[in-house]
């Protein structure tokens, strides 16, 4: 997950097409070569440093592809191939119906027009997005045209199609279960070499990170208001196979980090929890110390940071974590310059910082002493940290939902655990921490 990554080849092992089993026999030597040696061939690149962990999860996905080829043939051998895929048509059909009854109910509300959204990210890439819908037919063309071009950290078209699928099972109020039939009625249209879909040497990593195309999708249908924008990406280890050098056995530790959700028409933002696309639930503070060498310093909410309205923004969190031995850190993260936006009115929420203690010996005439100074690592960055020395993350607030003084009239709940009640789409923006 390097911050810095320029080519493809710098974020690793990158797999384009590979056969993992063959005749029942998992191929764990082209795998180790692929995952382990390959990416050490190029400059400054290393291989996986948990190697052991990626073979097994690697055999778990397979033995759990297994498992559902063993549950549907089981279907079909219990009803007939005929009645299963019948209701498997049946099951996209429903959701293709729901997509295009919510696009023509869109469209009446917006009296027919054609609207347009931009969101910026941190380097003043614009994400441009218009919508042209077709109320008869219940169809839309998503046109991303406009888009800026490719840069040193891309989103793929994969993240942005998983983006547009996501918003509209939101906006959709029926319960159905997500599935391709959501995208049917939907065109979409990706500029070619923009950053939303670059070359096949660009970096990508960034962009399984960010959810700013979910913000601009959100932002047209004038859903809510702008959450954190990013899942607040932290990494630190150490160790690898670099090439030329001898093999250092280490480990890689990733966390993705809590922000806020913006609020709603109805709804106060959600403090403290994941949103959109980033639903992973973080490592228990004492797991996290008794396995790795760390002091988590604090994890609090982070008091006043969304943004104020009728309904107010939720709060981010602060991550303080002490390192107790040499490692590499990184941080991969969005919001640092441009404020997550408010909604009718309502005000913008804070945005991210992410701030290295660093520790300094200073020499004088009394002798040797330690002195600590607060250095602003901006959104994305590494670094090689000492024992004793911190990274203290302060994720982005939800922003804000209608003018400030109309807060009377407002639903004044503030608690996170009962920030739902607003309705369907908060309750799946502000989406539960579910364990990974």
């Amino acid at each position: 997950m390097s911050p810095h990554s320029k080519e493809l080849f710098q974020e690793g092992a990158a797999i384009k097409s590979e056969k993992l089993v063959s005749e029942g026999e998992f191929n764990e030597k082209r795998i180790i070569d692929l995952l382990y040696n390959e990416p050490a061939r190029y400059p400054d690149c290393s291989g996986t440093r948990c190697l052991a962990d990626n073979l097994n999860d690697l055999k778990a996905q397979v033995a759990a592809n297994q498992k559902g080829i063993s549950l549907i043939s089981a279907l079909i051998e219990e009803y007939g191939e005929g009645v299963v895929q019948f209701n498997m048509r049946k099951i996209q059909g429903n959701a293709e119906l729901s997509v295009r009854n919510l696009l023509k109910e869109v469209s009446r509300r917006l009296a027919g027009r054609d609207l347009n959204a931009v969101d910026y990210m941190d380097d003043g890439s614009p994400i441009m997005l218009r919508i042209a819908i077709d109320a008869e037919k219940g169809e839309a063309v998503f046109d991303f045209d406009g888009t800026g071009p490719e840069v040193y950290g891309n989103i793929s078209e994969a993240v942005t199609y998983s983006a547009i699928i996501y918003c509209l099972r939101c906006l959709i109020s029926e319960d159905i279960p997500l599935n391709q039939g959501c995208l049917k009625p939907i065109e979409v249209r990706i500029p070619k070499n923009s950053f939303l879909s670059p070359s096949d040497k660009a970096a990508v990593v960034g962009g399984n990170v960010l959810t700013r195309a979910t913000d601009v999708i959100l932002k047209y249908f004038k859903a809510c208001a702008a959450s954190q924008g990013d899942t607040n990406n932290l990494t630190f280890g150490l160790g690898g196979n670099l090439s030329g050098e001898t093999e250092t056995k280490g480990f890689g530790y990733y966390e993705a980090i809590a922000g806020r959700s913006g609020a709603g028409p109805n709804w106060e933002g959600t403090s403290g929890v994941h949103t959109h696309m980033t639903n992973t639930r973080i490592t228990d503070a004492e797991v996290f110390e008794r396995r790795y060498p760390v002091l988590l310093r604090e994890f609090s909410l982070r008091a006043g940071s969304g943004g104020k309205g009728r309904h107010r923004g939720g709060d981010g969190v602060v991550r303080d974590i002490e390192l107790r031995i040499p490692v590499q850190v990184s941080i991969l993260s969005e919001r640092r310059v441009y404020h997550p936006y408010g909604f009718e009115g309502g005000e913008d929420a804070q945005c991210e910082q992410n701030i290295w203690v660093r520790k300094i010996l200073k020499k004088n005439d009394q002798g040797e002493n330690w002195e600590e100074r607060h250095i602003n690592l901006g959104g994305k960055n590494t670094t090689k940290m000492q024992p004793g020395e911190r990274i203290i993350v302060m994720t982005p607030g939800g922003g804000g939902w209608g003018k400030i003084g109309d807060e009377s009239t407002a639903h004044k709940e503030q608690d996170p655990r009962h920030a739902w009640r607003g309705g369907s789409l908060a309750n799946r923006v502000a989406t539960q921490e579910m364990s990974v």
